[in-house]
């Protein structure tokens, strides 16, 4: 399991001058957690697994009762086939709790619905979960180059900000594919252009992404006092 990237000559003098600070020494071992999640396997013999797949299945599609380990239903989702441990094995159960924090985190479950909606798009259309692998893979790439040190320096964390940047990532994808009227054979451009990004200015994208939940939430909550403005008038006219 390789947390880092080996440099050696002046690649390796550049990054120390130029590159991004050192991650905190206290924090490696949750780093090296990160990587080794992304190298265990989905686990037919752990039901937390099983419970993880199918809250996501339930969280995307609405359903009210646990799926079959396997079937067709999983390309309901997004994945490729009848069982989705076969698309995992890249990035292993690491990628099934971000996708499940994506669905299951209140700050981003509006997020995680439009996603959802543009995947199943009539021509804009593209797998959810075996993009959201994609993005688990592209959060990995940062994190190993270590381009999100000063941000996880600065939380005094790794798995959180790993997480948000996940979210970040997929939002970034997300308004690329809506906005370029994207479609499937689109895919390996797009891809190129959030890992670049990612890589390059992961504060970018987490500024996005805060930015956007914040305008959600002002959108939220003049919402809520439009209706209780409505309300009062309508008690005052009785």
């Amino acid at each position: 399991i390789h947390t880092t990237i080996e440099r050696r000559g002046f690649s390796c003098l550049k990054h120390f001058i130029f590159g991004p600070p050192k991650l905190r020494p206290d924090l490696m071992n949750e780093r090296d957690m990160v990587f080794c999640l992304a190298a265990s396997p989905l686990n037919n013999n752990q039901p937390l697994h099983i419970r993880v797949l199918q809250t996501i299945y339930r969280k995307l599609t609405g359903s009210k009762f646990d799926c079959a380990r396997y079937g067709s239903h999983w390309e309901d989702i997004g994945f490729q086939g009848n069982d989705p441990a076969t698309d995992l094995r890249s990035v292993g159960i690491l990628s099934l709790l971000q996708i499940l924090h994506l669905v299951s985190d209140a700050r981003y479950s509006a997020l995680a619905r439009d996603i959802y909606s543009l995947s199943t798009h009539e021509t804009q259309n593209f797998p959810f979960c075996i993009m959201g692998i994609n993005m688990t893979r592209v959060a990995l790439l940062t994190l190993r180059e270590g381009s999100l040190n000063k941000e996880c320096n600065r939380q005094s964390e790794v798995l959180s900000p790993f997480n948000d940047l996940y979210v970040s990532i997929y939002f970034h994808l997300y308004r690329l594919w809506k906005s370029g009227q994207k479609t499937i054979a689109d895919t390996g451009f797009v891809l190129k252009d959030v890992e670049d990004l990612a890589k390059k200015s992961p504060k970018t994208l987490l500024d996005n992404l805060r930015s956007h939940v914040e305008s959600c939430k002002k959108k939220e909550v003049g919402s809520v006092e439009g209706v209780m403005n409505f309300m009062d008038v309508c008690a005052e006219e009785q």
